[in-house]
């Protein structure tokens, strides 16, 4: 009789404290087993990932209100990471204090300044109240919470909240409701994917560079365009040591295995000095 082999359980890198965003990134990902690896910076989660200190890494890299958070598309390239999913988190910004602080008392609030600019009805509406930055939002409620601020408060998630037993004041106040940030679940090496006609929606991020003549970056998208492969995001960087030229960051509607983009990406490698795939998943939601 053949043991069945034991699956070895995940330990997931982020950014930020326990109770931050990611988590609920990582719970939709890797459901509530995952062991919670967090680290102050992006560049420490992908390093220890990179050392195998953490078996994968749930990281952001994009906001529907503040775009894209560069660092991470400059951290995937030089650290040679892959794509293996995305989930899309709502952000609701809570005002959480400590426990018998009422509203009228608060004078500071601490959070990450992503946070703090996504909530500014809420302090033109309260200009008694003044925002100070902090590093990550669930640890401001952590900093408030361990240091017992009579008259401050932190603007986090309510994960956050309950983790540390703070006091949710007022609930939602972020600007606009349609607030999401797109996580990536991230691996050195992720098992190559058969395309199937399973019903999925598939995508497929790679990232290019080209030469720098007139039309090169036009003829370079042409390539999808030819073969009807609709494009979900487009994204230029600075290439780091190259002055003025610009590594592109495309995400494709399609699977890397059909056809047309086996086509296409071999039309877009005589076109590119680099093409680099790295990722194909199911379209998250």
């Amino acid at each position: 009789m053949t043991k069945t082999k034991k699956k070895k359980k995940e330990r997931a890198a982020f950014q930020g404290e326990r109770g931050a965003f990611s988590q609920q990134a990582i719970l939709n990902l890797l459901g509530p087993d995952a062991e919670l690896a967090p680290y102050e910076r992006f560049e420490e989660a992908f390093r220890a990932l990179q050392k195998g200190d953490v078996t994968c890494a749930v990281i952001p890299f994009e906001n529907t209100l503040h775009g894209s958070v560069h660092e991470n598309y400059d951290h995937i390239l030089n650290f040679n990471m892959q794509i293996e999913a995305e989930t899309s988190v709502r952000i609701v910004h809570n005002l959480i204090a400590c426990p018998g602080v009422p509203f009228s008392k608060i004078k500071t609030v601490y959070s990450h300044p992503v946070a703090l600019n996504q909530c500014l009805d809420f302090f033109r509406n309260n200009p008694q109240v003044s925002r100070t930055t902090y590093y990550d939002t669930a640890g401001s409620v952590k900093m408030v919470l361990e240091n017992k601020l009579p008259d401050a408060a932190a603007i986090a998630s309510s994960l956050a909240a309950e983790i540390y037993g703070g006091r949710i004041l007022k609930k939602g106040i972020e600007d606009d409701h349609q607030n999401f940030t797109r996580f990536f679940l991230l691996r050195p090496q992720v098992p190559k994917r058969r395309f199937a006609d399973d019903g999925k929606d598939w995508k497929t991020s790679i990232v290019f560079t080209t030469r720098n003549s007139p039309g090169s970056l036009f003829r370079s998208l042409a390539v999808f365009a030819l073969r009807d492969i609709s494009l979900a995001k487009i994204e230029s960087r600075p290439h780091r040591g190259k002055p003025w030229e610009y590594l592109f960051y495309l995400d494709l509607h399609a699977h890397v295995e059909e056809e047309r983009v086996q086509n296409a990406l071999g039309h877009l490698t005589e076109l590119a000095d680099m093409i680099r795939i790295l990722g194909c998943y199911p379209k998250g939601f």
